[in-house]
């Protein structure tokens, strides 16, 4: 099966070999790139003493660009959405590590059982309030330090035929409802998709799949964990 990897280049990589090791063939066209700003991480860090939250491993790999800078802090808690952020904070040094498995939302009830109050939310922009909201529906008192953005990607058009040029791919991969609405929002990539189109169009979430057009939803499956295994188990 041919598969679209809309995802940043740093993280496609990684899922490109996912999906050769089931057999698949990858197909990558990055249509967001991260900025990070480890200046704002470090400020945040420096000024507050209580546990960490992440919603992204992108907030991990801002923060590892800050060497020694990092390690007065990594006998804090962290709380990170999903498996694979914690392990990412664990390898990074950081001795007491709390995952939740679902969303935000999740996160936010795994904070308020660990009672973890004066929370630093190391966040990107755009993101969901989801977590937010949450926190503050359980009266815990947090700060959010914005320390990357993810920015749109202009594709080339020259990328964009590549893509096609075997034909049209089996399955569209979205990880996110910012990278889903840049996707239907190219012309070339939107006309490439007619209404009668077979191509499956896979999202990690309901909040993503509302980015799928109308006209596309008989396509558009959703994960039924927000998590990069369960994504991929609907191939």
């Amino acid at each position: 099966m041919r598969v679209l990897v809309t995802r940043p280049a740093h993280s496609a990589t990684k899922t490109a070999q996912r999906l050769r090791d089931m057999g698949h063939e990858p197909l990558l066209l990055a249509l967001r790139r991260p900025v990070h700003d480890s200046a704002a991480a470090a400020a945040a860090l420096a000024r507050t003493s209580g546990a960490i939250a992440v919603t992204s491993a992108e907030a991990v790999r801002v923060i590892s660009a800050l060497g020694e800078r990092l390690r007065p802090h990594l006998a804090r808690r962290l709380f990170a959405v999903g498996d694979a952020t914690a392990e990412a904070a664990k390898r990074l040094g950081f001795r007491s590590v709390f995952s939740s498995e679902g969303n935000g939302s999740d996160l936010a009830d795994l904070v308020a059982a660990q009672g973890a109050d004066g929370l630093l939310y190391l966040a990107g922009m755009p993101r969901a309030e989801t977590f937010e909201g949450k926190l503050r529906e359980r009266g815990i008192r947090f700060s959010v330090a914005e320390c990357y953005r993810m920015q749109p990607v202009a594709p080339d058009p020259a990328e964009i035929e590549a893509v096609f040029a075997g034909g049209r791919p089996d399955a569209v991969l979205f990880y996110s409802r910012q990278t889903a609405d840049d996707f239907f929002g190219v012309a070339e990539l939107r006309s490439a998709l007619p209404e009668e189109s077979a191509i499956r169009l896979l999202c990690l979430s309901q909040a993503v799949a509302e980015a799928v057009p109308a006209a596309l939803k008989k396509n558009a499956a959703i994960a039924p964990m927000p998590d990069e295994k369960s994504l991929l188990s609907l191939l």
